[in-house]
């Protein structure tokens, strides 16, 4: 088998991984450079106004003096290790911290003007090339008697900033490192542990493939997993089941239909080349008619059967009906065959009428079977009863017989289709087998249960159950 999920698994991990570390970093590198910058310019700002508004106004109105603010303004740049200027309007340069004698030099910075900073406070460039690099350089107007007198001025190199930023940037990008790496750790084992139990259903199907349903995955996860993994086993024990019950299917139809098509086809022969007089012919005749219609109801019940599905799926007409009539009217259908084995049917019914909710069609057809199976197995001169009760908004229906019982190593084989117990051979050698199968698809087919009371030499007795029809008082009211 081959391993792709796996390796698709860890390909998917490392792809999104190594690019989503790229992306954030570049992302995360970005907004940090601009907030260092943001926050680096608002804190020159601050300053650039603090100066604009202590100490070149001192200046201005003559309580200090130039050499005095030079040597205040250069003990300041060296703190904030930035350069600190003061110029007029003009752009000539009045203090410089890093030269003591700028204000002698009359020194005028060309292209002055302020309205190049637009609306910021701050800008990034060599500051009308008066730097080789970058610098970010922020002003803050100095006003004299409500006028614009001139500007303070703070450059500091972007160098210092970039760099700055750079080690935030790099501990930023260990930090996301090792954040991915432990995801991606987290990924690889949820990864495993879900490539685990799909490995061992994949081995399933494929042992599932070629016929092996004995193959158990033994994944007891609650989670989708799980249920996948039970869900798979479920369905092999049923493909097992249904192979092995297509395997008996065959062989009992085999058998059934080749006892009597041999004999059939061994009958006629005789006759075709005269090994059977004419004479005794009739008496074989009635015998290929008694193998023909023993065909005929095992064909009638592989119909009736085949309606119904392996877990009791069927249509059904549900109606509320009277089933003390139907078990009266159903009785009456064995009064010739009672007669003929001095067999009596005795009643027991739940009052005059009794409704339940039902397809009446089919529960008269497990009437019929269940008596037609007690009638055969009982001895004559004994009676069959069938009994009505109702207890919790349940009708129990019971048919007894006293003949020969069924073996308790039987007693559950009997639902089977075609099982027939070896006592049930020597009595009923018309039977197909079906009847049985066919009563518990039906009731099960309701939502119902059938249960099976017998002892071996005493009797049997079969109880089912229906449901009351929900308006059984009315019903009785009106009759």
């Amino acid at each position: 088998m081959k391993k792709t999920l796996l390796y698709k698994f860890f390909a998917v991990f490392l792809f999104s991984g190594f690019f989503g570390y790229l992306f954030v970093s570049e992302i995360a590198g970005s907004i940090l450079r601009d907030l260092v910058q943001s926050k680096e310019a608002h804190a020159l700002y601050t300053e650039c106004t603090s100066i604009a508004t202590v100490y070149a106004q001192d200046y201005y109105n003559g309580s200090r003096q130039p050499i005095e603010l030079h040597a205040q303004l250069r003990t300041l740049s060296k703190y904030m290790d930035a350069k600190i200027e003061v110029i007029d309007a003009s752009g000539k340069i009045i203090i410089d911290s890093d030269d003591s004698e700028a204000f002698r030099k009359h020194t005028v910075i060309e292209d002055f003007d302020i309205s190049d900073f637009g609306s910021k406070y701050y800008t990034i460039n060599c500051f009308y090339n008066m730097f080789s690099e970058n610098y970010l350089t922020v002003f803050a107007p100095i006003t004299f008697r409500y006028k614009v007198r001139g500007y303070a001025l703070i450059h500091k190199p972007m160098s210092d900033i970039t760099e700055y930023t750079s080690q935030l940037s790099h501990i930023v990008n260990v930090t996301l490192f090792f954040i991915f790496l432990f995801a991606f750790l987290l990924l690889a084992l949820f990864s495993l542990s879900l490539y685990r139990p799909i490995h061992k259903i994949s081995k399933a199907s494929d042992a599932y493939m070629n016929g092996d349903f004995s193959h158990k995955i033994n994944i007891h996860t609650r989670d989708e997993v799980g249920h996948l993994a039970e869900t798979f086993d479920y369905m092999a024990n049923e493909l097992h089941t249904l192979e092995d019950d297509q395997r008996k299917f065959v062989s009992n139809v085999s058998h059934d239909f080749r006892s009597p098509l041999t004999s059939i086809k061994g009958y006629v022969e005789a006759m075709l080349d005269g090994t059977i007089p004419q004479e005794m012919q009739n008496k074989y005749l009635n015998i290929i008619l008694f193998e023909t219609e023993r065909l005929n109801k095992l064909t009638s019940g592989l119909l009736e059967l085949n309606k119904y599905g392996s877990h009791g799926k069927t249509m059904l007409y549900i109606s509320d009906f009277d089933i003390n009539y139907i078990i009266r009217m159903t009785a009456l259908t064995f009064e010739g065959i009672c007669n003929e084995k001095h067999i009596s049917i005795e009643l027991i019914l739940s009052g005059q009428n009794l409704y339940v909710t039902a397809d009446m069609a089919k529960i008269q057809q497990v009437i019929y079977n269940l008596a037609d199976n007690a009638i055969k197995f009982s001895h004559p001169d004994s009676s069959i009863t069938i009994e009505t009760t109702e207890k919790n908004e349940k009708v129990f229906i019971s048919v007894k017989d006293s003949g020969i019982g069924i073996p308790r190593d039987s007693q559950k084989k009997i639902w089977e289709r075609f099982y027939k117990t070896d006592l049930s051979r020597g009595k009923d050698k018309l039977g197909t087998g079906l009847g049985l199968s066919i009563v518990k698809e039906i009731v099960q087919a309701h939502g119902e249960n059938i249960n099976v009371i017998s002892t071996e030499g005493v009797g049997t007795e079969f109880i089912f159950t229906l449901p009351i029809a929900k308006d059984q008082e009315n019903k009785k009211e009106i009759e």
